[in-house]
């Protein structure tokens, strides 16, 4: 199983940039997003669960980060506006085939499958 993380790029501070989460051929209960900014650990961004609504952000991305699938093609989107060279940092999706409760869709270990990331540079 693979996932493809993309869409990352050079953005200047205020703009938006979309990532998106392909999975080979399938879909997972819950997808996570997460970040690793230069010289610190990774941390969680986003989560959802694939059916339903069930959504949680990180405090800092709240209101500005916005994740969604499409399921004609099986991907997982972070719609990322405002950004903030606070933002700046690998992203990376993560994906299990268990639906997630909110309380644990932030453990990196509650997921089995990752992405390689994609670099999002917010800067002037």
């Amino acid at each position: 199983v693979q996932l493809q993380a993309s869409g990352g790029g050079l953005v200047q501070p205020g703009g938006s940039l979309r990532l998106s989460c392909a999975a080979s051929g399938r879909t997972f209960g819950t997808y996570g997003w997460f970040r690793q900014a230069p010289g610190k650990e990774r941390e969680f961004v986003a989560g959802f669960r694939w059916s339903g609504t069930t959504t949680t952000y990180a405090d800092s991305v709240k209101g500005r980060f916005t994740i969604s699938r499409d399921r004609a093609d099986n991907t997982a989107y972070l719609q990322m506006n405002r950004l903030s060279p606070e933002d700046t940092a690998v992203y990376y999706c993560a994906a299990t085939s268990r639906s997630l409760i909110l309380s644990t869709m932030a453990r990196e270990n509650a997921y089995d499958y990752w992405g390689q990331g994609t670099l999002v540079t917010v800067s002037s």
